[in-house]
């Protein structure tokens, strides 16, 4: 989707240190608009039911008054956080219906993420680290980071550690850099795997990192200790903060990964080709799935397309069913007996012998340089 600024809006995210009172008011703001999720979404379904018609944002809350004068406690919660509940709600029913990404599902407090919007009211202070929120004060946090700009919305989480964060969307007020022009000397085509996390048309092969794997066998040890211990006890509870630390750990290390290198490739090249892939039909082969999330290919090239916005680069795709692989870079040979076990081979036609991967990466780029097989130029994260 194309962005409908035509500023940038860039996202920070800081770390919070709130005390124990803070920490309190925290969990009465996550409790209240997860109830009001959940009201939200049930009233939603019983109108639906009972008379065929769709409550919008706008209907929900003209009755959020009603709902807090039967439930006096949600009045302790900033009004505009408990709105965004149902803001929340209608972006889930237009993922659904638009999308496909399933039904809205009512929220658990057992759910260990948690988080709140919080409205344009907040102040920060730089200078002394703090953070001025509506109906909680002062919040020590780590600004490690200066921007300038409007403050748009801002999101309070707590992962699944009990970390606390907050998100916040600056409008920078600069213009989106117009594309810078591109050739082929310019273009770079990659072709993604599990072997090779990444292989560009340059030849440059970049390996998987597999955090997951890596980290496998201890997250093992760690959950059978996590099994053995009595449920509901304090014990338990350590132990599954363990396994979650484990889990944030390879996360993070994915993260990493993945922004020191989109952010490598964007800098040293005026366009990208890449090739579009079908991840969720690719997730349901079970003898590869946990490999594949491991890699993170969508998050890879959400990056990949909101930094070329960012810095006036492109990035081009191509159809999920071009013959990328099968198809001789050099005279375009089409060799339909390749199978995936097959990592090089030579060209009945003209003898030339291909690594597999890079062969692809170079068809990717052909094909993307060919304006009547792009599916996308410059789409945006």
């Amino acid at each position: 989707m194309l962005n409908q600024y035509t500023t940038m809006l860039k996202a920070y995210k800081f770390r919070l240190y709130p005390n124990d009172e803070q920490k309190n008011t925290f969990h009465q703001h996550f409790g209240a608009v997860r109830f009001v999720y959940n009201w939200a979404l049930e009233q939603k379904i019983k109108v639906y039911e009972t008379e065929k018609r769709t409550l919008s944002r706008f209907d929900l809350n003209k009755m959020l008054p009603g709902l807090k004068n039967e439930n006096e406690w949600l009045k302790t919660s900033n009004s505009q956080s408990l709105q965004s509940a149902s803001i929340d709600l209608e972006s889930a029913f237009t993922k659904f219906f638009r999308e496909n990404k399933g039904f809205p599902r009512f929220k658990s407090r057992k759910n260990l993420i948690q988080s709140f919007h919080v409205p344009q009211h907040y102040v920060i202070n730089f200078k002394n680290n703090t953070i001025k929120l509506p109906k909680i004060g002062l919040v020590k946090a780590v600004l490690h980071r200066h921007f300038e700009g409007t403050l748009k919305t801002a999101t309070v989480s707590m992962n699944s550690v009990g970390q606390f964060y907050i998100s916040i969307l600056v409008d920078d007020k600069k213009e989106i850099p117009t594309k810078q022009p591109f050739v082929e000397q310019t273009t770079v085509g990659i072709d993604v795997g599990l072997k090779h996390f990444a292989t560009l048309s340059d030849g440059t092969k970049i390996n998987n990192p597999k955090h997951l794997y890596n980290s496998s066998q201890k997250l093992s040890v760690l959950q059978r200790r996590l099994s053995r211990k009595l449920k509901g006890s304090s014990n338990r509870n350590k132990a599954r903060k363990v396994v979650a630390k484990q889990h944030l750990k390879t996360s993070n290390q994915r993260k990493d990964f993945l922004h020191k290198l989109t952010s490598k490739l964007i800098r040293e090249n005026q366009a990208i080709a890449i090739e579009t892939l079908n991840i969720k039909g690719m997730l349901k082969n079970h003898c590869l799935a946990k490999s594949i999330s491991d890699v993170s290919w969508s998050e890879f090239f959400r990056q990949l397309e909101y930094k070329a916005e960012w810095y006036g680069k492109t990035v081009l795709k191509i159809g999920r069913f071009e013959p990328s692989t099968k198809i001789c870079s050099v005279c375009g040979y089409y060799n339909h007996k390749m199978t995936l076990s097959v990592r090089e081979w030579e060209c009945p036609d003209c003898k030339a012998v291909h690594d597999r991967d890079i062969n692809a990466a170079l068809n990717i780029k052909a094909f993307a340089l060919q304006k009547q097989n792009l599916l996308t130029v410059g789409t945006t994260g």
